[in-house]
């Protein structure tokens, strides 16, 4: 019995890390194909920071294998967060750092949820908004 729920935490894991796998390859593919921006255009710079961050993720998920992938992810936001607060608190108060890292995360909350609700079916159900994807 004892055997039974650690397999099943085993495998929720699984399928945990998976699924962040698969929104971060999808956010990554548009990124490969994407011409090269300006050096100085801050948007694109965010835009490859982001994407070098999440590319190593996945990277250090995968390669610390199947059973170590979940572990790995659960401590990757923690080291982001710290990293975040120590950024903003070189900034200027009159910036309102706090308030864009925590906008900036809950943005980034927004997605993975978005992600599951866009990419977790592939049938029609009867609604009115489009999923930005054509069935």
């Amino acid at each position: 019995m004892c055997g039974d729920v650690d397999e099943e935490a085993g495998e929720l894991e699984e399928l945990l890390f998976a699924r962040f796998l698969a929104h971060a390859r999808a956010l990554l593919e548009p990124q490969a194909h994407a011409p090269a921006a300006a050096p100085d255009d801050p948007a694109a710079y965010m835009d490859k920071l982001f994407a070098d961050a999440l590319s190593r993720c996945a990277r250090d998920g995968t390669e610390a294998g199947a059973d170590k992938a979940y572990l790995r992810l659960t401590s990757q936001p923690l080291v982001f967060a710290r990293l975040a607060g120590l950024l903003a608190g070189h900034l200027a108060l009159e910036q309102d750092p706090l308030r864009k890292v925590i906008e900036a995360l809950m943005q980034g909350y927004a997605e993975a949820a978005r992600a599951d609700h866009d990419h977790g079916h592939d049938h029609d159900h009867g609604h009115d908004h489009d999923h930005g994807h054509h069935h």
